[in-house]
C-alpha cells in the first residue's frame, strides 16, 4: 500500500546495492519511493499547526531543557527543531491517524525486510526497547538547524530520511550534507518523495542540514527521519 511496487522488484534492489557500495559515504537517494497519493495525506496533517513541540540537542545532551540550552554556548548546540506529537491510540490500540499510520509501515516486517535485502543485514526491533521513537516527522524553520553530526551507535545499521516538501526550490535552502570523502561533501535537496538511505557508520556519514534560506518564516521543511538497527 505504502511503497511503489517498482521499488520491490530484484533488479531495483540490485542497484541499490551497487550504488550504496561505490557512494561514500554509503547512501542512496531514492525518488518517488512511496506512493504519493499516500504522503499527500500524511503532509496534510503535518502542515497544521497543532501537535509540534520544539526539541534540542546539545552536543553533550539529548533533549534539554530551555534553562541548560541557555547556559550552553552556540557552538555546543547542534538541534534546534520541531518534532511531531503523536496522537494516543484509538481504544482499539491501532493508529487511526494516517500519518501515524505511515510510521508504523516503517517499523513493519514489510519494509524493514525491504531495507534487509539492499544492506544485507537482518533488520529488527526485538531488542529495541521502545520502536516507536525511532520513527518520527519533525519540522525545520527559519531559525531552526541541524548541525554537523554522526548518527552511527552500536547495532545501528540504517538511517532513512524522506522529504515532504512539495515545489521545494533550489534556493530555498535546507539540503542535508555528508561529509563525504577528500573535501568533497555530499549535498542532496530535500524534495518531496525523496529518500535516503544510509549506513551511519561507513566513512563520510557525519552529516548536517544547510539553514533555510526562504523569507517566508511560516515555511517549514518537512522530513521523517527513521533508525534500524540489527539484534
Amino acid at each position: 500500500m505504502w511503497l511503489n511496487e517498482e521499488q520491490k522488484l530484484d533488479a531495483a534492489i540490485r542497484t541499490y546495492r551497487k550504488t550504496l557500495l561505490q557512494s561514500t559515504p554509503q547512501h542512496i537517494v531514492i525518488d518517488n519511493l512511496f506512493d504519493s497519493n499516500k504522503l499527500d495525506e500524511v503532509v496534510s496533517i503535518l502542515q497544521q499547526e497543532s501537535g509540534w513541540q520544539t526539541q534540542k540537542h546539545t552536543y553533550s545532551a539529548l533533549y534539554v531543557d530551555n534553562a541548560k540550552w541557555q547556559k550552553t554556548q552556540k557552538k555546543q548546540r547542534f538541534v534546534q527543531r520541531d518534532l511531531w506529537q503523536r496522537p494516543a491510540l484509538s481504544a482499539v490500540g491501532a493508529p487511526d491517524n494516517v500519518a501515524e499510520q505511515f510510521l508504523a509501515f516503517l517499523r513493519s516486517d514489510e519494509f524493514m525486510s525491504w531495507l534487509s535485502r539492499i544492506f544485507k543485514v537482518a533488520l529488527t526491533d526485538i531488542n529495541v526497547a521502545n520502536p516507536a521513537i525511532n520513527s518520527n516527522c519533525f519540522r525545520l524553520g527559519a531559525t531552526d538547524f541541524v548541525n554537523q553530526h554522526a548518527d552511527d551507535s552500536p547495532g545501528r545499521e540504517v538511517c532513512m530520511l524522506l522529504y515532504l516538501n512539495k515545489g521545494w526550490q533550489h534556493n530555498n535552502g535546507g539540503e542535508l550534507v555528508f561529509l563525504g570523502a577528500d573535501a568533497n561533501p555530499v549535498s542532496i535537496a530535500p524534495l518531496y518523495n525523496r529518500c535516503v538511505l544510509f549506513n551511519p557508520a561507513s566513512p563520510g556519514s557525519e552529516h548536517w542540514v544547510k539553514a533555510l534560506t526562504t523569507e517566508n518564516t511560516q515555511q517549514y521543511r518537512y522530513n521523517v527521519t527513521s533508525w534500524y538497527w540489527s539484534e
